[in-house]
């Protein structure tokens, strides 16, 4: 009797313990998201007014539905908001590695239409079989982007361009370029687009378990490109080192460190991000590239998912899904007379909400670097 008491009293004394630790773990991870959280529920209440202005009795149902967004066709439902949030989570992600080493890649979209009319390029014109052709088209297209992605990062480092002004002007390049490349290469004169890939360049698709869902293994390869970016940044010298010389330029040179390579290496990869996002999404039979100005569009969702993300790798992976949803749930809501203009609406009140919050946290993480970088620096001339 007295053992089984002491089993008992070392039980509650280990769940008392675990309890402590979750619910301070909660407590950390709820004070990190909550300019997320705000952002998030001032952008879905104003939207929510907009609705009641224009259709008072949809506006409640609509409201249900863009919260639940690919919920409500089950399954399926699921798959197409992972589908949709692949290739904005990697251009996050690419946007949230320049983030990191103080420069703004506003040039994610052009990276990602050149790494897809690579992946398109070669999945249309190449014979290889699977898995080796769309494993070669994934790893050209990344190729392709981090190549473009480089060019802004050499104008900065060496003659200190703006990055944000080079990175518009390669996006428009990049596009017209792409258009010019397709008109001669894989055309399809009857739609005015590219041609289909063949079926052994498409990634293998996992909607068996999504139903009739075109969600990919894409989704995965997303999610461990995140965490192996987070990995870097928290865990290796390379990413200290791209951190230091974004939060610091002159103090991280007197470091030692090569603040123009570690421009240079960041834009790459972030390029590189950007450019497997575009060969992903391209990576599909169906998926054909237009011949527009249009396809600018699809990359600039990832400056609303870095923001909303916080800045960090990981926060891109829900911030991917949950505007992926929000979109998916847009698009059921024109059932009650709202047309989808209004996910439109409610995206951009969250990403200036968060935007003005994640300023305020980037200012004051810079100084701080820049404070203990100073301090590091004094002790190694005191030692």
């Amino acid at each position: 009797m007295l053992k089984l008491k002491q089993v008992l009293d070392k039980i509650k004394t280990f769940i008392t313990k675990a309890s402590l630790v979750i619910w301070k773990y909660i407590k950390k991870v709820f004070f990190v998201i909550k300019p997320s959280l705000l952002a998030i529920g001032i952008g879905i209440t104003l939207g929510f007014f907009v609705m009641l202005i224009f259709n008072p009795s949809g506006a409640f149902p609509g409201l249900i539905k863009i919260i639940l967004g690919g919920l409500q066709q089950g399954m399926k439902g699921i798959g197409d908001v992972l589908y949709q949030a692949t290739p904005i989570i990697l251009t996050g992600l690419a946007v949230v590695i320049a983030f990191k080493t103080g420069l703004f890649n506003i040039g994610a979209p052009g990276q990602m239409i050149v790494g897809a009319y690579t992946a398109i390029h070669i999945g249309v014109l190449w014979t290889l079989p699977a898995p080796l052709h769309w494993i070669v088209s994934l790893i050209l297209g990344t190729l392709a982007g981090a190549i473009w992605g480089a060019i802004p990062g050499i104008l900065k480092a060496i003659s200190n361009t703006n990055e944000v002004i080079v990175s518009i002007l390669t996006n428009y390049i990049g596009t017209l370029l792409v258009v010019m490349l397709i008109k001669k290469n894989v055309y399809n004169f009857a739609y005015a687009k590219s041609l289909n890939i063949k079926a052994t360049a498409a990634l293998p698709r996992i909607g068996n378990i999504f139903g009739s869902s075109a969600v990919t293994i894409g989704i995965l390869i997303a999610i461990v490109m995140a965490i192996i970016i987070h990995y870097i940044f928290k865990k290796t010298t390379l990413g200290y080192e791209l951190q230091a010389s974004g939060f610091n330029k002159e103090a991280s040179k007197y470091a030692g460190m090569n603040s123009k390579k570690n421009i240079i290496t960041a834009m790459v990869i972030s390029g590189a991000m950007a450019g497997l996002a575009g060969a992903i999404q391209y990576s599909i039979v169906g998926n054909n590239l237009g011949t527009t100005i249009d396809l600018l569009g699809a990359g600039f969702d990832g400056i609303s998912v870095a923001l909303l993300g916080l800045g960090e790798p990981i926060g891109t992976i829900f911030a991917g899904l949950f505007l992926s949803n929000v979109r998916q749930g847009g698009f059921y809501m024109q059932i009650n007379g709202f047309p989808p203009q209004i996910i439109d609406i409610i995206i951009s009140i969250i990403v200036y909400v968060t935007s003005i919050s994640a300023g305020i946290t980037f200012a004051l993480r810079k100084r701080k670097m820049a404070r203990e970088n100073k301090l590091k620096l004094k002790e190694e001339e005191n030692d």
